[in-house]
Order: C-alpha cells, then sequence, then structure tokens
C-alpha cells in the first residue's frame, strides 16, 4: 500500500544533522524544518552525520535518520553522502513512497550522480540538488582535490532534475558553465534571523567577553568566518595595520596555526596591538551581540553564493565594508560600502568609515535590516521552498 500522494515526501542529504551543529547548511535545514513542522503536506526526512548511533528521531517533525561515518580522512564526506542517499533509496521503497524528492545540498558525490538519478527516477521521485558556492576555487585544496570538486559540480548538474541556487550569481553560472546540459535551476536564497539579540546590553556574559577580550561596544571593526585564504583576511589585517583607525580590529574565528604563522609574516600583524584574533563563539545570541556592537564589519569573502556571515552582519551590524564582488553585491546592494583588493583600498575606505556620522552610519543600518526582511528572512526562503517542493513537480 502507498503512501498518500496529498503528502509531498523530501529527503534532505548533506548537512550534518539537526539539531546542535551551525555550519550553514545545518541552520537552512533546521529553520526550514521548523517553518514546516505545521505544514501537512510536506514531510520531510533528514540524514544525520553519526560517529556512533544509529536510529531514526523526530525533530521539528521531521525523521531524522542517523547516519554512522567512519574515521577515513575527507573522503568521510564522500561516504556519507553516498551511504545517506542509499538509506533513502531503501526507506523510499520499504514505505512505497510516491514522487519522492531527493534534495542533495553541495556538489560532493558527482561520480555517483547517474546512478542515484537512475534510482531514483525509477522510483518515481526527482533529484534536487543545491551546488552551494565554487568548492573548486578554495584555496585549501590540492590541484587534484580542486579537480575532483569541478569534475563532480559537473556531473551532479548533469544528472539533477533542478539545481536550487542561494544566489543568483550561482544560477547564472551553472546556467552558463554546463549549458550543454540544459540544466533546470531555479535561486532561493540562504536566510537569517532579522531580529535583534536576547542579551542585555549590561548582560554579564556580553560584559564578561569584552573585558577578557579588551574590547567595548562601537570600539572596534568585526570580522567573523572561516580562517581559510579566500576569504581575504590578509587583505583585511593588512589594510587595517595602513589605515589610521583608532579602532581595533577583532578576528572570530577557529585559528589555523599553519595559516596564522604565514600571515604573521607577511603582515607582522602581531606588532601591532589593535588586531585582536578573539577565538571563536558559538553561543549564538552572544555572537548576535558582538555584531551588533561593532562599529563596523568586515567581508571577504569572494567564493561561493548567499553567504551566512554576511546575512548575519547586514541583520545585526549597521556598518558593513564588503568585498566588491557580484555575490556580495547581489545581496547588500546600496545597503553596504565596497573594497576592492587593490592595496590602499580598503584603508581609505577604513578611513572615511572612522570619519562617517552616526546618521549615516544609521541610514546604512535601517537599509540593511530592511534588505534581510525583504528578501531574506527565514519566513519567506520556506515561503520559496514550499512553493518548489509542492508545485514543480506536480
Amino acid at each position: 500500500m502507498s503512501v498518500v500522494s496529498s503528502v509531498q515526501h523530501v529527503f534532505v542529504v548533506g548537512s550534518k544533522g539537526i539539531p546542535g551543529s551551525y555550519g550553514g547548511y545545518e541552520t537552512f535545514v533546521d529553520r526550514l524544518t521548523e517553518r514546516h513542522a505545521s505544514e501537512p503536506g510536506l514531510k520531510y526526512h533528514v540524514a544525520c552525520k553519526s560517529v556512533s548511533e544509529s536510529g531514526r528521531f523526530l525533530y521539528h517533525n521531521a525523521d531524522c535518520f542517523r547516519v554512522r561515518v567512519p574515521q577515513i580522512g575527507p573522503a568521510q564526506a564522500i561516504w556519507y553522502d553516498v551511504a545517506a542517499l542509499n538509506e533513502c533509496v531503501r526507506y523510499i521503497r520499504a514505505n512505497r513512497i510516491e514522487n519522492p524528492i531527493v534534495y542533495v545540498l553541495a556538489c560532493r558525490i558527482g561520480p555517483f550522480a547517474a546512478h542515484f538519478e537512475r534510482v531514483i527516477h525509477k522510483l518515481g521521485g526527482k533529484l534536487y540538488v543545491n551546488p552551494d558556492g565554487h568548492e573548486w576555487m578554495r584555496a585549501k585544496w590540492s590541484a587534484p582535490v580542486r579537480r575532483y570538486w569541478k569534475l563532480s559540480e559537473q556531473m551532479m548538474t548533469k544528472h539533477a532534475d533542478l539545481m536550487v541556487c542561494d544566489s543568483v550569481n550561482m544560477e547564472r553560472y551553472i546556467r552558463e558553465e554546463y549549458a550543454a546540459y540544459d540544466p533546470q535551476t531555479t535561486f532561493i536564497a540562504y536566510g537569517a534571523d532579522a531580529r535583534a539579540s536576547e542579551l542585555a546590553d549590561d548582560d554579564p556574559k556580553l560584559m564578561d567577553w569584552f573585558r577578557d577580550k579588551g574590547l567595548s561596544p562601537k570600539s572596534y571593526y568585526l570580522v567573523v568566518g572561516r580562517f581559510v585564504p579566500e576569504n581575504n583576511y590578509e587583505t583585511m589585517i593588512r589594510e587595517f595595520m595602513a589605515s589610521s583607525s583608532k579602532r581595533d580590529f577583532a578576528l572570530v574565528t577557529n585559528v589555523s596555526d599553519k595559516f596564522l604563522e604565514e600571515l604573521k609574516e607577511k603582515t607582522h600583524f602581531d606588532q601591532d596591538p589593535r588586531i585582536k584574533f578573539v577565538g571563536t563563539v558559538y553561543d549564538r545570541e552572544l555572537l548576535m551581540k558582538i555584531r551588533e556592537d561593532a562599529y563596523a564589519y568586515f567581508h571577504g569573502h569572494e567564493v561561493g553564493g548567499t553567504n551566512p556571515s554576511l546575512l548575519e552582519a547586514l541583520a545585526s551590524t549597521d556598518l558593513n565594508l564588503l568585498l566588491g564582488v557580484g555575490f556580495n553585491r547581489e545581496v547588500a546592494q546600496d545597503a553596504a560600502l565596497y573594497w576592492s583588493k587593490e592595496p590602499g583600498n580598503l584603508a581609505a575606505l577604513i578611513n572615511s568609515a572612522d570619519a562617517m556620522t552616526p546618521d549615516e552610519i544609521h541610514a546604512l543600518g535601517v537599509k540593511a535590516k530592511q534588505r534581510i526582511a525583504d528578501a531574506y528572512s527565514w519566513q519567506h526562503i520556506a515561503d520559496q521552498y514550499k512553493n518548489v517542493f509542492l508545485n514543480e513537480t506536480k
């Protein structure tokens, strides 16, 4: 007996799982299932990465299934996706689910895409893929690994029924780069929490953090992000050191010793007391408050689509200084200021930013928050996904 066809089953593969993880994909799946928890027409099944446990559990009314992954180094991400997809196929067969959608986040398993396309189609389902960003451009990967990521992206685009791109620029790239496959695409952005932090200005947790890091409200420029070369930490540090700002530059990031030593050797940032690596902050309300209290936010990402840290900055920080690439301009539009990697460009912008009036900064903050409310609220994103999942395959 088949499952009632009025319910659209969506199998989500590629995040580390929910709840408890706060990476980009994990937050996305958490917010999506939360907002669709009472939606009678949708039923989610979410793969959750596990080291030891197996089994299924309910969260936000989603059927979450644990996939045990062996400790095999970088290859475990590919192993995890393949194992999760095999479990999806098993479950669909066992429960005779009609017209399932299998939604794969990121392009890690290109060599297996043709196989899963055939199997899912034979079961009457569709394969959707979110290409994320240009993983093959990331400096952390060796040349052979980059070639794998590019081939994987190509094969997943070829075999997907729909590519769900989180930026207009990414959608354009997919359509132009892989025009020979005539890929079906749609644009649905990532989301952000368009609200203020729950912490008060004098919350002890916040005051202790400021005291510990030698900072105070509006006394610092801020960056939050992965500590990798393509996020342009070298440019931001070098240009801040070249500026005449009396404020600090606080870097909230998970420091890699190797990259840190490279930056120290290139920039000698350790000789500038304004440059402060302050570690990571996993408390969401505290991080939101740190963003709100920043004088300005730097965003140097140039690889990928709609970046979660940029959305969070626009939702919380009034003054945002962004690297002027297409992905960032698409998101912030006229609600931010832009810089290039040309020597002296960002330093000059920092000096100009320091001279801005409170009214000028507030006006940009109003625009930034309105931009998030209009185009990137989680409810708006969830509504778009509902439309795609319930209408595209009917």
